[in-house]
């Protein structure tokens, strides 16, 4: 029996706005892989969604020009170019909304904007778009209190609060080395290694975690000092193709302590050790409840040391180290998604088809 052919879906990337794209962003590789297979593509930013009187939902999207590009710098370069392709689409009738923003860029300037598109995506969800990954749930994981929800066994010892005394407390507690990070963050900012040795920085250090709200003090994983792993999960399972897992190894050998990328940190693929497919299949369930389709674990030995579930990045380094479209693997799985959908005339919930 011949298998029926995955249908063209129409798909919209909701990102912080196109202006602050980047071509090394997992973002702009997903619509590329997905162009290139004859999907219909748009990315909207946060402040451009629009509710009709009507009830219905639009929004001001940056559409690609062409149908093939060479490479991300060249898709990019349309989308951001003075003669980019920009028209008002009716987002109720995408067959997927893939959320892509970053929180923690919105922090300063616009702390209204990651709210709003999550409450737009909710609205998606009542007119059947597959949202991914889940609103609702993503609004509960909207800092980094979502963490403290998964099984103690695989997190570091926590302290959140704003209390100086009590982050000192922590540290002592913990021999006096901690790291101490803001609640709300991403990439590396203001992420601080405490050691008995910092001394009279640890009063400056912990005024900039807490100046702009809660502070995450968590036990000093002496693992991460050798770098850590970022495990890409799809459907709740780590993401393999072919016996090769979607797994990169960020270290940094300037002497900083943070491994994120977007703090020069650098990168190589890694085979996932026991201990990190033992963590990933122990948060996998509750991934699945919460319609986490695609997420990043962070792990250092055998804890993790944050999941990221809004902008999970590392598609592209994958793809582009190990000559594996793990890209285009994520875009049939969404074709296979709206089959489902289809199939079932709309009675599954976004949830339910966010992780079949």
């Amino acid at each position: 029996m011949i298998a029926p052919e995955k249908p063209v879906i129409s798909i919209g990337f909701v990102i912080n706005d196109m202006a602050t794209e980047k071509n090394n962003y997992t973002t702009i590789r997903l619509a590329r892989s997905a162009i290139s297979r004859g999907h219909d593509v748009c990315l909207i930013g946060l402040g451009d969604f629009i509710y009709s009187a009507d009830g219905s939902i639009h929004a001001n999207a940056h559409r690609p020009s062409g149908t093939d590009y060479e490479d991300d710098d060249a898709l990019l370069a349309d989308l951001q170019g003075k003669d980019a392709r920009i028209e008002r689409v009716k987002v109720d009738e995408l067959d997927v909304l893939m959320l892509r923003s970053d929180p923690a860029e919105e922090l300063d300037k616009r702390p209204w904007a990651p709210n709003s598109g999550l409450l737009f995506a909710q609205l998606a969800v009542l007119k059947h778009v597959i949202v991914l990954n889940d609103p609702v749930h993503l609004t509960d994981a909207s800092n980094k209190t979502y963490f403290q929800h998964f099984p103690e066994t695989v997190r570091p010892l926590t302290c959140i609060t704003r209390d100086t005394d009590e982050i000192k407390e922590f540290i002592k507690a913990n021999d006096g080395s901690a790291v101490i990070k803001p609640l709300q963050g991403s990439g590396g900012q203001s992420v601080f290694v405490i050691t008995p040795e910092s001394g009279g920085n640890l009063n400056q250090m912990i005024e900039a975690v807490t100046r702009d709200g809660y502070a995450i003090a968590q036990e000093y994983l002496p693992e991460a000092a050798k770098g850590d792993f970022r495990l890409l999960m799809l459907n709740g399972r780590p993401l393999r193709v072919d016996g090769t897992y979607a797994c990169i190894r960020r270290y940094n050998d300037s002497g900083d302590a943070r491994s994120n990328i977007t703090a020069g940190g650098k990168y190589e693929m890694a085979v996932p050790t026991e201990s990190a497919l033992r963590l990933a299949e122990i948060v996998g369930p509750k991934l699945m409840r919460d319609g986490m389709y695609l997420a990043g674990l962070d792990i250092a030995g055998d804890k993790m040391m944050e999941i990221n579930v809004d902008t999970p990045g590392g598609i592209t380094m994958a793809d582009d180290l190990t000559g594996i479209d793990f890209s285009s693997v994520i875009i049939e799985d969404l074709q296979r998604k709206v089959q489902l959908r289809n199939h079932y005339n709309g009675t599954l919930t976004n949830t339910e088809l966010a992780m079949m």
